[in-house]
């Protein structure tokens, strides 16, 4: 059996375990957490091992909470991202205090990771089709290299009714590769087939592909990553204490160098998420639904 492995990146969460951290939300009805669900789903696509992002200080509460209850399932381990951990030769900026990113939080898997993985948020729902789709493209390109995947939500599945979300916006080519990504902020939906970018007053299809920074890679990726990570932060102005070594930026900078081809799966499962404290009700609501509909037992059983 082909060993495929899913990264969580759950380094967000914050030191203290308790009332309002969103990864740690009951959403389920019984008290799941969306991350359950992910897991759920992946072991179910056939992922058979774990890797969870966090910090060092939240490690024995984590693995309380969570680790210890997936480790009766499938192989885990654990990859600890850290503001101090730069490239030797960096200097962590005097008044940093913002994570360096989703790059770097993969980054922290380095020397766990020797065969094809996803890369997931700890706080996003994704559905069961990316997850299938992601598992069955990574075993059939488990040989290649710079052959990448990434599940496109249908835009108009992925917003929020409280607010503006951030999103990739995806183009691709006839044969479903991507051309191009931009990373576009504060969507909202303006009528029934359009969207609008309230930063930039860019008009954005409802029906356009949209990453929500689920991947799909070989380990090769994690070379890419190691030899970007140290010019990423060199090149950064000394009063840049804010800016983030993104997988979405990354991603686009090697379709644009023709340095990796990277197919877009198109999915028509629904996202959910906390973004905003009023998208909780909402939340809860759609994983009763599916539970209601037989897609999800209750309890889980993770």
């Amino acid at each position: 059996m082909q060993k495929t492995t899913l990264v969580i990146m759950a380094a967000g969460i914050g030191s203290r375990f308790g009332e309002g951290i969103k990864q740690l939300t009951s959403v389920g009805p019984s008290g799941e957490i969306i991350v359950d669900y992910s897991i759920h789903d992946a072991l179910e696509a056939g992922f058979n091992k774990i890797i969870f992002v966090i910090r060092k200080d939240i490690h024995k509460d984590f693995d309380e909470i969570i680790g210890h209850r997936i480790a009766k399932k499938c192989e885990i381990e654990y990859a600890f991202q850290e503001l101090s951990d730069l490239p030797k030769g960096c200097k962590l900026p005097k008044d940093r205090v913002k994570p360096w990113g989703t790059g770097q939080a993969v980054l922290a898997c380095k020397g766990l990771i020797h065969e094809p993985f996803a890369i997931i948020n700890a706080d996003d729902y994704y559905g069961k089709e990316a997850f299938v789709k992601v598992h069955d493209f990574l075993v059939a390109h488990a040989d290649s290299q710079y052959e990448y995947c990434m599940p496109g939500f249908v835009l108009k599945n992925t917003l929020s009714e409280q607010g503006g979300v951030s999103r990739g916006i995806c183009s691709v080519d006839t044969d479903n590769h991507l051309t191009k990504i931009v990373e576009t902020h504060n969507i909202v939906k303006r009528d029934p087939l359009m969207a609008i970018s309230e930063d930039s007053g860019a008009e954005i299809p409802l029906t356009s592909l949209a990453s929500m920074n689920m991947w799909g890679v070989t380990p090769e990726y994690l070379d890419i990553l190691t030899e970007g990570f140290p010019k990423f932060v060199k090149s950064l102005a000394k009063d840049d204490i804010k800016s983030e070594y993104l997988l979405p930026t990354i991603m686009g900078e090697l379709v644009d160098g023709g340095k990796a081809k990277i197919s877009v799966l198109p999915t028509h499962d629904k996202w959910f998420g906390i973004t905003y404290a009023a998208d909780k009700q909402k939340v809860i609501d759609e994983f009763q639904k599916l539970v209601d509909d037989g897609i999800y037992p209750s309890p889980l059983n993770n």
